[in-house]
Order: structure tokens, then sequence, then C-alpha cells
């Protein structure tokens, strides 16, 4: 199938409406058939659960083109239970991961010409969310939701591609009005944009988040998790804490450098002034897939990274050289991480 007429090595991230999308209903206790609609936009009451109570939860994944011409999705089975754990938690009916997937490969199948080729730096991005559709005024669940799946083609995450970035330690934000500074990224994405705005205003690409009891641990960002590599080159380290994003991607990078480069791996609590120790710092997420950090600036002076301004560090482009190529269908990955869709 011939691909649309865009210039897909020059996309950015961001919305780009496509010919189909998923959707599915849930009412009277029940899921009724799913089915693909070309309308983009939705009509909902004035008093839904989702405008009332904020009663919503989404996941975020991407589908590749292959060197060989395969279309396949990268580990979308741990979306589908991340998004069953959403809706446990906010009392939302689930979506089981086979109805996940067969969603997932009928909307892709409907959209084949929105994919962008192999070697064009873009992919398919894919929002899966479900949000309580039914009208509700007491505090209490939905009585109907639906689910919806869309797809858009996007471009690197952070401007520049893989060129280190700037953040800022979210401490600093408290100069902000309102009082941003105690905000968690994890917990709400809609409770991180207004620190995230503010960081962007002065120059910078994201805001580091420390522990909320002791600020003294890092935690992640506002869209992203950290992974950062020891001076000696041998050890990839991420933070570990309850209020941390399950990211599918950093999980799968300590696979990679374990299993694929030979290197230790730890999953621990990371203070914040071990980050002038570390060699490399990057940002990791579906959108992001690793993005390496340059500077973090702080109320105290700014935090150089030895890998420098430039370029990747030299463990860091391995790693994410060795996902992406898992990713492309260029290096043969773990049983069960590439979701074959046609």
């Amino acid at each position: 199938m011939p691909k649309k007429a865009i210039e897909w090595s020059k996309i950015g991230f961001g919305y780009m409406p496509t010919d189909y999308r998923y959707t599915r209903i849930w009412k009277d206790g029940k899921w009724g058939e799913g089915s693909l609609t070309d309308k983009a936009e939705v009509t909902i009451s004035e008093c839904a659960g989702v405008l009332q109570y904020a009663q919503t939860g989404f996941e975020g994944l991407k589908v590749y083109e292959t060197k060989n011409g395969d279309i396949v999705a990268f580990r979308p089975d741990l979306n589908a239970e991340r998004l069953q754990s959403t809706c446990r938690r906010l009392i939302m009916p689930e979506i089981s991961t086979e109805d996940f997937l067969s969603a997932l490969d009928e909307l892709v199948k409907a959209n084949l010409d929105w994919v962008p080729p192999f070697g064009s730096g873009a992919t398919l991005y894919i929002r899966p969310f479900i949000y309580g559709c039914g009208p509700v005024i007491g505090v209490a669940p939905s009585p109907s939701y639906e689910f919806r799946m869309f797809c858009t083609p996007v471009g690197p995450y952070f401007k520049g591609g893989v060129r280190p970035i700037k953040i800022m330690l979210s401490d600093y934000d408290r100069a902000a009005p309102h009082g941003t500074g105690n905000i968690k990224a994890g917990l709400n994405y809609a409770m991180s944009l207004y620190p995230g705005e503010y960081a962007h205003k002065l120059g910078y690409s994201e805001n580091m988040y420390l522990d909320a009891a002791t600020r003294t641990y890092v935690e992640e960002t506002g869209g992203a998790n950290f992974i950062f590599v020891t001076k000696d080159g041998k050890r990839v380290v991420t933070p570990k804490s309850d209020s941390i994003l399950p990211s599918i991607t950093r999980r799968s990078l300590m696979v990679v450098a374990k299993d694929y480069l030979g290197l230790e791996v730890e999953e621990r609590p990371v203070r914040f002034d071990e980050v002038s120790s570390f060699a490399e710092v990057g940002l990791c997420g579906t959108a992001a897939v690793i993005s390496p950090v340059g500077l973090i600036h702080t109320p105290d002076g700014d935090i150089s990274v030895p890998s420098g301004m430039d370029e990747m560090g030299p463990v860091l482009t391995k790693l994410r050289e060795t996902i992406t190529g898992i990713q492309m269908g260029q290096i043969e990955g773990p049983e069960g991480w590439v979701h074959k869709i046609c």
C-alpha cells in the first residue's frame, strides 16, 4: 500500500488525524462490539464522569515498519496490562489483553498508509484510552464508558532528536506562582503541565522530580523515566520508587543492558547528590526512546553531565541502537517482545 505524501523525516511529535480510529462502548455491565469510525470527534454529556471527576486513563505505544516491510508493535501486551491496572484503580471496566491487541491490529491495518517508512526516523504513535462518558452528578463511577484508540505519525519527542537536552530540578520551580514545586508527574500528567510550561519558558526541556516525602531521591520527569551510567561505563542504574510510572521502555532497557550488552544493572533509590557522579544521564520512555541529558539546572548551580552537550554518550548510544534495532526487526529480540500486525 502506498504511503501518504508526507515528509516523514521532518514531522514533529504532534497530532495528525488519520483515516480511522477504534471505538467500543461499555454499558449495562458489559462491552458492546467494537468498530472503526472515521469521526475524530466525540460527543458526551456535560455531566459525563470524565468531565466531573476526571475518570479516565490512557496508554501510549508505537508501531514500526521493519527493514523487511513487516508492521510491528513493541510489547503492546504490557500496555494492555498497565491500562487494566489503571482501570482497576479508577473503577472502570477493563479491556482484556486479547481485545486490546485485536483493536490495535484492526486500527493499524485500517491506517497502513500512515505508518512511516523504515529508516525515516518517524513512527506511528498509538493512543488507547478509556473514559467515563455517562452522566454522573454524585461522587460515583460513571454508568457507561468508551474505549477508544487512535493513531498519528510522529517524529522525535524532544526537538533536536538525540542531541543532549537541558532539564531543571523541580525544587527550583518553587519560584513560580501558585507553588508548583511539590507536584509529582507520575500521579497525574495534568498536574505536571504547569511546572513543565514554566521550565520551557526558562529554556529547559523537562523537570526533574524528587520524592515528595524527603525531596532527596530522584524519581522521574514529567514525561519520562531516568537511567544513569556509572563513570566506569559498566553499570546502568535506574531509580526505584512506588510512585514512578512503570515504564515499559525502561524495563526493556534493563534487559537489553544486561543480556545484550553485558552490563550490570541496578534498580534502586538514587539520591540526588549522586547525580553529578554519573558519566551519562538519559531520559527514556515510549515517546522519548532514549534522550541524553547534558545539563541539570538547580538553585545551587548547574550540573554538567560528563558525556557533554554535543552528542549522546557511548553506553546510551549502544542501548538506543540495540532497542531500536529490536523494534525495527534488525536485531532479534526476546520472545514475545515484537508483536507482528501484518
